[in-house]
């Protein structure tokens, strides 16, 4: 279920790792229009994702990015991806919606010992966007996503508090709806999916659709 924001008191509050604990996004939530700019709204939302898979089989699935991830998204998609650190690197990613060449860069940072990672949009239309993720036990043989986002969007004219709030919950639903219906089941086949001696196959069969998010 997609929640309206609220400060995550629990959350890291770390400006740096870019997780949203309280504070951690700073700036009007509508920005003032330049001459020939139009205006940007932040559209911030929340979900939960129940996962069938242990938590540390979930968060390596979910942070295995590379290559091979291109053919699994709905549209063309060429990735390739940059290590510039242990736990930070570029995912660059060209897709031609329209028939038209576009390059989309993120900047990935995984903190395996939280079992999270951010991903900021770099360019393209949702440049210096942010999403927090993170994979949390729920048992010995389930676990759940907390997915946190911030969405920088152009709009075409201002927007009242209402149709801002309105924009991040559909957001929000489309979002969420990805994880419940593609995500979260191609996990469960993909773990359930192992070798004779319990060893997992490859993870080509993700259908990653971690275009936004």
């Amino acid at each position: 279920m997609v929640r309206p924001w609220r400060p995550d008191r629990s959350a890291p509050r770390d400006e740096g790792s870019g997780t949203p604990g309280e504070g951690a996004y700073v700036g009007p939530a509508l920005s003032p229009p330049g001459r020939f700019r139009m205006p940007t709204v932040a559209l911030r939302y929340r979900f939960r994702q129940p996962l069938d898979a242990p938590a540390e089989a979930a968060f390596a699935w979910c942070t295995d990015f590379g290559p091979s991830d291109g053919p699994l998204f709905a549209q063309r998609t060429e990735r390739s991806v940059r290590r510039l650190a242990d736990g930070a690197l570029v995912l660059t990613d060209i897709t031609y919606p329209n028939g038209r060449r576009r390059r989309i860069r993120r900047l990935v940072r995984i903190d395996p010992a939280r079992r999270s990672w951010t991903n900021t949009h770099l360019d393209g239309p949702f440049r210096h966007s942010q999403f927090w993720y993170r994979i949390v036990p729920n048992g010995p043989r389930r676990s759940r996503l907390e997915f946190v986002g911030l969405a920088l969007e152009s709009v075409p004219r201002r927007l009242s508090g209402a149709q801002v709030a309105a924009l991040a919950a559909e957001r929000g639903r489309a979002d969420s709806g990805a994880w419940r219906r593609y995500l979260a089941p191609a996990l469960a086949r993909d773990l359930a999916a192992r070798s004779p001696r319990g060893s997992p196959r490859p993870l080509r069969a993700r259908r990653l659709a971690r275009g936004r998010p």
